[in-house]
C-alpha cells in the first residue's frame, strides 16, 4: 500500500539531488557504501578510544577523555556521529530497497540479512551508551534490565544489579565491553552474507563523496564536540535526561509500558521486517521469469558469465555431443535484469521476450512503423529513466527494461536505418536496478567488449547519457548539447575547414 507512493517520493528526491550534486555525488545512491565508511569510522575511532577506557571507573574515563581537547573530545564525538549517521544511511539504503522492488526472490538474502545487521548494530550502539555510564546510560541499563528480567533467561533478576547504593561491579563493563568489541565481528560476517550473491559489490562510496563525507563528520566533532552528561546515581532517578534520537527513542514509550507489550511489539517489527520479502514478491503471473540459455547459439565464450552482476550464470559441460562448455542460468539467482542478453553476441541468452533476437525483431517493427527522412534523434529509453516517463518532445523512443539489456545490434540497427542519431538514456550508474546496466553498455558500445557495435557503425552517432526518473533538466541538457554535436557533424567543414598535409615528416637520422 505505502510501496508506491513511498517509492515516488524516494524518486522526486532523487531528481532533486540530481540536480543539486549531479548524479555521480548524489549521496541517496550511495546509502549502502555509505554504511560501510562510517562503519569504518566507528572502527578506527573505537580502536582509539578503547584505550582511554577503564572498566574499573567508567565515567571517570569519559571524563578524562572529555577533557583531552585535541586527543579525546573531537574522537569521541566523532564515534558518536558517525554512529548516529550509520543509523541514517542504513534507514535511507533500506527504504531505497523496499520502494524499489529490491528486496524478494534472489534478493530475499541480502534484505534478512541486513535486518539481522539492523539488530547486531543496535546491540553494539547501546552498549556502546551504557559504557560512558552516565544519567542517560543509567536509563538504558535500568530500562534494559527490567525487559530482560520478564524473560526466563537468568537465575537472579538482573535489575539486582542495579539496586543499591554501590555502583554495578566491573564485570558489568567488562560484558558491555566486550559485546561492543564481539558484535562487530558478527556486523562483518553479516556483511559478508548481505553481499555474497552479487558479484562485483562495490563496498565505499567514490573518493570526493568518501572524503567529502568524513571531513564533514569531523567538522562537527570539532565545531560542536557532543557534551557530556551527569554521572550516572543509583541512589537517584534520573531526571531530565537528553535521549538519543537515533539509539534511545523508544525508552519514553517502554517505560511507560508492561515489558510484554514492548517484548511482543518488537517482536512484531522484526517479524515484519523479516516478512517483507514474500510480502512484496509479486504475483506468480507479475514476476519477471529468469534467462534461458539457447545451447545451440551457445559458443562458449563465457560474456554473460562474466558479465553476469549476481553471478546467476555459471558454465557446465555439454551434453548435446559437442565439445566444450555452455552457460546455464540458476534460477534462484537471476534477477531478470537481461545484462546476459545484451553481452552475447549470437544471442542466445537472455530473459524469455527480451532477448537480443527479441529486441531485433522490436526494432524491425519500430522502424517500420516510423521514417527517419527528418533525421530524428532516436531515445533508446530505459523504464526507470527519464525518457522512460512520458514527454511531448515527439522524438521516437525505443523502450529497454535496462540499458544493459540494450543489445549493441539494435543500435546499429537504427544508425543504418537512417536515423540522425541514437541517445542512449540510462538511470544513474550507481542506481542501476541491475547494478552494473549502465557500466557494462558503455563498455559493449565504445571499448569493443564482447557483443561490441561493429566498426562500421560511426560511433559519433551514438551517445550515452544519464538521467533520473525526475530529472527532466538533465535529459534535455544533454539532448541539446547532442543535437549540437550532430549539426557540426552534419554541417559541410567549407574550404576553409579542411586541412590536408602537404608535406611529409621525414625520420630522424640514426646516430652513429
Amino acid at each position: 500500500m505505502l510501496k508506491r507512493p513511498l517509492g515516488r517520493a524516494l524518486a522526486r528526491l532523487d531528481g532533486w539531488a540530481d540536480r543539486l550534486y549531479g548524479w555521480k555525488w548524489n549521496p541517496l545512491y550511495q546509502s549502502g557504501a555509505l554504511v560501510i565508511a562510517c562503519l569504518a569510522v566507528l572502527l578506527a575511532t573505537g580502536l582509539y578510544l578503547i584505550f582511554l577506557y577503564r572498566v574499573g571507573a567508567p565515567y571517570e574515563s569519559m571524563v578524562r577523555i572529555d577533557g583531552q581537547v585535541w586527543g579525546g573530545r573531537w574522537i569521541r564525538s566523532l564515534h558518536r556521529y558517525a554512529a548516529d549517521a550509520t543509523v541514517v544511511a542504513v534507514a535511507v539504503h533500506a527504504l531505497r530497497m523496499f520502494c524499489q522492488g529490491r528486496s524478494w526472490g534472489p534478493r530475499a538474502l541480502a534484505w534478512i540479512s541486513g535486518v539481522f545487521l539492523v539488530f547486531l548494530l543496535y546491540v553494539c550502539g547501546l552498549t556502546g551508551y551504557v559504557m560512558v555510564w552516565d544519567a542517560h546510560a543509567q536509563l538504558l541499563a535500568t530500562e534494559g534490565a527490567r525487559l530482560l528480567d520478564a524473560l526466563p533467561l537468568f537465575s537472579e533478576p538482573v535489575s539486582r544489579t542495579f539496586a543499591g547504593p554501590d555502583p554495578p561491579p566491573s564485570a558489568f563493563f567488562f560484558m558491555n565491553l566486550f559485546l561492543h568489541i564481539a558484535v562487530p565481528v558478527g556486523i562483518v560476517m553479516f556483511l559478508w552474507l548481505h553481499v555474497s550473491r552479487v558479484a562485483r559489490p562495490v563496498l565505499l562510496p567514490p573518493r570526493p563523496l568518501l572524503w567529502t563525507s568524513v571531513g564533514l563528520l569531523a567538522a562537527a566533532a570539532i565545531l560542536l564536540p557532543v557534551p557530556l552528561g551527569p554521572g550516572a546515581d543509583l541512589l537517584r532517578i534520573p531526571g531530565e535526561v537528553g535521549l538519543n534520537v537515533f539509539y534511545s527513542f523508544w525508552l519514553p514509550a517502554a517505560g511507560s509500558a508492561s515489558p510484554w507489550l514492548v517484548w511482543a511489539l518488537g517482536g512484531a517489527a522484526a517479524a515484519g521486517l523479516l516478512a517483507v520479502p514474500f510480502l512484496t514478491r509479486p504475483r506468480a503471473d507479475r514476476r519477471p521469469a529468469p534467462s534461458v540459455v539457447s545451447t545451440r547459439l551457445c559458443t562458449w565464450c563465457e560474456q554473460c558469465y562474466v558479465d553476469c552482476p549476481y553471478d546467476a550464470i555459471r558454465m557446465v559441460e555439454r551434453t548435446d555431443g559437442r565439445d566444450g562448455l555452455v552457460a546455464e542460468v540458476l534460477p534462484a539467482s537471476c534477477v531478470s535484469c537481461g545484462i546476459c542478453a545484451g553481452s552475447c553476441a549470437p544471442m542466445g541468452v537472455g530473459p524469455p521476450g527480451r532477448t537480443g533476437r527479441d529486441q531485433l525483431a522490436r526494432v524491425r517493427e519500430f522502424v517500420a512503423r516510423r521514417s527517419f527522412e527528418a533525421g530524428d534523434i532516436v531515445l533508446v529509453a530505459c523504464g526507470r529513466s527519464a525518457a522512460g516517463a512520458p514527454a511531448e518532445d515527439g522524438l521516437p523512443r525505443f523502450p529497454v527494461s535496462c540499458a544493459g539489456n540494450l543489445h549493441s545490434s539494435v543500435v546499429e540497427f537504427l544508425v543504418r536505418a537512417g536515423a540522425r542519431g541514437v541517445l542512449v538514456v540510462a538511470c544513474p550508474p550507481r542506481d542501476c536496478w541491475g547494478r552494473e546496466g549502465p557500466k557494462w553498455l558503455v563498455e559493449r558500445l565504445f571499448n569493443e567488449r564482447e557483443a561490441e557495435l561493429k566498426a562500421r557503425v560511426d560511433r559519433r552517432r551514438v551517445r550515452v547519457a544519464y538521467s533520473s526518473r525526475f530529472d527532466r533538466p538533465a535529459l534535455e541538457r544533454a539532448l541539446d548539447d547532442y543535437s549540437r554535436t550532430l549539426d557540426r557533424l552534419d554541417a559541410p567543414a567549407g574550404e576553409d575547414g579542411i586541412e590536408v598535409d602537404t608535406e611529409c615528416e621525414l625520420p630522424e637520422p640514426a646516430a652513429r
